[in-house]
């Protein structure tokens, strides 16, 4: 029994495209001379502001002033 010659070629062709594909794989590198810094100035007045209203509602509303 002998193979045909596609069948032959099938199998190097696939082989071929595979080691293609894992060759050109992208590659991203950035250029900077400088660090890259994040700042995490945080106004965090809003959170500190609804927790005290609403201790003071929960407080109000045990008191019955309101």
């Amino acid at each position: 029994m002998h193979a045909t010659p596609t069948q032959l070629l099938r199998p190097a062709v696939l082989l071929a495209a595979s080691l293609l594909v894992a060759a050109c794989t992208p590659t991203v590198r950035v250029a900077a001379d400088d660090p890259i810094t994040i700042n995490l100035n945080v106004n965090i007045q809003h959170d500190i502001r609804v927790r005290v209203e609403r201790e003071l509602d929960d407080l109000f509303s045990e008191s019955g002033v309101f």
